[in-house]
């Protein structure tokens, strides 16, 4: 009886360690169903992790990318949201104060070295860390730069607005483009704040006053914003780009000759070098107050709702990896996140053909503004810049512009923590 009283206990000993040491899942959503490459890369992330220990098993669902915020607000709403979520970077603060999500808990010391871009910081935090950033510059080629009789700039001493007007008529002038200037005005959403924000606020202006998060008055109808609403409303006016643009045009049409000059991100840049072999991408014009583009892609960040926000961070801490950071470069061709991996990449390496889109986006790249109402702001933002393209008068459609945006930080009680 002894000996079998012995062998129960050890019994009941061997199943509660086994109960303490169980695997938990962690659930993830991701945005990019549908695209091979970025689908195989993050499995991959996913079963080196599952196997490295023996503690998280990670499960992946993903969401084509169209579908894939209002999957989240409606899982956030029927509180079913994942252990680790995929967030674009610009949403994260909204989704940080509406309870989506909380702080990350990884050693950041791990991401001293990564782009400035791909840290989501809110109030202070760490929220979410992203794998890869984007980068825009102005696109041309070396014969069009020598035939137009135009310095080429550089990081260090980019095109002064002046010199980029000079540009953009001196092309006009040569009769030999359909435009001068390809901004991307068939794409929407987004688009519009990344791309063309950067332009303001090198003009001293802003989508909203940055010191307070409060009002968007003196930002996006002070001086520097007039002088930006005239010069964007002058660019279709006078005929150097268009308001309205057909997407194959923005497709092919500077690989095919119809640009002298487009507004693109790095995305696009081996095509065009396939098109052409004498590219080069040069940095932003300096319009007063900088040089600046877009920062902040898709991002790593963990559920608000988690039980497991411990093994959720363990996971997103392994897959910063400059091993994962180079295949995700490889694979979809952004930026890799630090310059470590950036070297293991032969594109972005030093002396690699899109080797400056790292630089722009570690010197110029600018997040869009790090507030809950940025939402609503990129949107009005859009609206704004359309209808001055268009030709709406520019004081006018700015005030309008200012009293939207406060009306709803108002409505939101400031975007106080909830």
């Amino acid at each position: 009886m002894k000996h079998l009283k012995w062998s129960a206990a050890t019994i009941a000993l061997i199943g509660w360690g086994g109960m303490a040491s169980a695997t938990e899942t962690l659930t993830m959503w991701y945005h990019g169903a549908g695209n091979e490459v970025e689908s195989k890369i993050i499995h991959q992330i996913i079963d080196d992790f599952n196997a490295s220990q023996k503690d998280w098993k990670v499960e992946l669902q993903s969401f084509p990318q169209a579908a894939y915020n209002d999957s989240v607000t409606a899982g956030a709403l029927a509180g079913n949201l994942p252990d680790i979520l995929d967030v674009d970077g610009p949403n994260m603060p909204n989704w940080a104060w509406a309870g989506y999500m909380q702080p990350l808990t990884i050693d950041e010391s791990k991401i001293t070295g990564f782009l400035p871009g791909t840290k989501g910081m809110y109030n202070g935090k760490l929220y979410s860390i992203g794998l890869w950033d984007a980068a825009i510059s102005l696109v041309t080629r070396k014969s069009i730069l020598a035939d137009l009789k135009l310095r080429t700039p550089t990081l260090d001493k980019p095109w002064s607005g002046d010199e980029f007007e000079a540009a953009l008529k001196a092309a006009k002038a040569s009769g030999k483009y359909k435009f001068a200037l390809d901004l991307g005005t068939a794409w929407t959403g987004e688009w519009y704040p990344y791309a063309f924000s950067p332009f303001l606020q090198s003009f001293g202006g802003d989508i909203i006053d940055r010191t307070s998060y409060a009002t968007a008055e003196k930002a996006l109808n002070g001086d520097g914003a007039m002088a930006w609403g005239k010069w964007w409303q002058h660019l279709f006016k006078d005929g150097y780009a268009q308001a309205k643009q057909d997407g194959a045009d923005r497709d092919n049409g500077f690989n095919t000759g119809e640009y002298a000059f487009s507004w693109n991100g790095n995305w696009a840049a081996l095509g065009a070098l396939k098109a052409y072999n004498d590219v080069v991408f040069l940095p932003a014009p300096d319009f007063g107050k900088g040089s600046k583009i877009g920062a902040a892609s898709w991002q790593f960040g963990v559920s608000a709702k988690s039980a497991h926000p411990d093994g959720a961070s363990k996971f997103i801490g392994f897959a910063i990896q400059d091993k994962y950071l180079a295949q995700f470069s490889n694979g979809i061709g952004l930026i890799p996140a630090t310059t470590s991996a950036a070297a293991m990449v032969d594109n972005y390496k030093d002396g690699g053909p899109l080797s400056v889109f790292f630089a722009y986006s570690n010197k110029e790249g600018m997040v869009r503004p790090v507030t809950p109402g940025y939402v609503v702001e990129s949107k009005v933002f859009e609206k704004a810049a359309g209808d001055i393209a268009n030709g709406a008068e520019v004081g006018a459609t700015l005030d309008a512009a200012v009293d939207e945006i406060n009306a709803d930080i108002k409505k939101n009680n400031g975007y106080a923590p909830h």
